[in-house]
């Protein structure tokens, strides 16, 4: 198995849970984001390889490190959907033209099998919620837009080489190792100043949040799945099947600070979001998923109490 952006947050979990059940994997990372503190407890290992490559240059030695594959799980990207409203060129780089790359080295490798880290973000501001995989898709950030570029591209390759794939579509994944995003937020504000919590948006935003140990579970049993049922393009949204609002974070971590700020809310559109392009509120249609015999442990609440311990401990 080869991990795009292995050593990053989702992809060094998974990554974990490939060698721990004795696969092989070879992880191809730039380090823009990750750590090989990530995956350091596998170096040395016959069964591991890390490779310091940069996916938005197709190369002769990149394509050498794909040969006998048997899929590639496709996690590379810059996470931060913010920056996409301030640079999006960084986005089109990173997500689209590297996931152009991977799937043209596939291509001439002949690597059967595809898993595709999406996001939530294709979806833009549904009408439905809970949103099912079937709703339109019109998303409102470069970030979303470039995804949902990358799932085209994808399934051009399915109908015309006759590749494999199975499309993520994940809600907001946390946990250890995560390095940004809005519990990692409050953990640095709240330690640079305990008496006030700056929040983004107007508090209100409610989203669907997953643990990662859950995400990685998910993960792993879809791809078993499309295997058994030899499919062909499937696409999943992976998450949970309640929501919490800012606010019920922002008291969550002050809670297991110890700590009693005053917030101070800080939208930056007229409607109360925390940045452009913000979804304000997220909660997928998770039956698909379900369908298939699997269901998250741990409800976003949860997620986020857990998530806040560890983070605790890393931030």
């Amino acid at each position: 198995m080869l991990v795009t952006g292995g050593a990053g947050f989702i992809g060094s979990h998974l990554v974990d849970k490939l060698m721990s059940e004795g696969g092989q994997v070879v992880v191809v990372d730039n380090f823009s984001s990750g750590s090989l503190r990530n995956v350091e407890r596998w170096l040395g290992s016959p069964r591991f390889k890390v490779i310091a490559s940069d996916l938005k240059v197709e190369s002769l030695e990149l394509r050498e490190h794909f040969r006998d594959v048997e899929a590639v799980l496709h996690f590379a990207a810059n996470p931060e959907v913010r920056i996409s409203a301030a640079e999006p060129r960084v986005h089109f780089n990173e997500n689209l033209v590297a996931t152009f790359n991977v799937l043209e080295t596939m291509r001439r490798r002949d690597v059967p099998w595809m898993v595709f880290a999406s996001s939530s973000t294709v979806y833009g501001e549904p009408k439905t919620i809970p949103t099912p995989e079937s709703y339109p898709t019109e998303p409102i950030s470069v970030y979303g837009t470039v995804k949902l570029a990358a799932e085209e591209l994808i399934k051009t390759y399915v109908r015309l080489y006759g590749l494999h794939a199975l499309i993520l579509r994940y809600a907001n994944i946390i946990g250890s190792r995560s390095t940004h995003g809005v519990i990692v937020d409050f953990i640095r504000k709240l330690r640079e100043n305990p008496s006030v919590l700056e929040i983004l948006g107007d508090g209100t935003q409610r989203k669907s949040y997953m643990h990662i140990s859950d995400a990685i579970d998910a993960t792993v049993h879809l791809y078993l799945w499309a295997l058994k049922e030899k499919a062909s393009c499937e696409v999943f949204n992976v998450g949970n099947e309640d929501w919490v609002t800012v606010v019920e974070i922002a008291d969550i971590v002050s809670g297991a600070m110890g700590l009693k700020p005053k917030y101070v809310f800080k939208p930056m559109t007229p409607d109360g979001r925390g940045w452009p392009g913000d979804v304000k509120f997220m909660l997928l249609d998770i039956s698909k998923l379900k369908s298939t015999g699997w269901a998250p442990q741990m409800n976003s609440r949860r997620a986020v109490e857990k998530a806040v311990g560890e983070l605790l401990k890393e931030v």
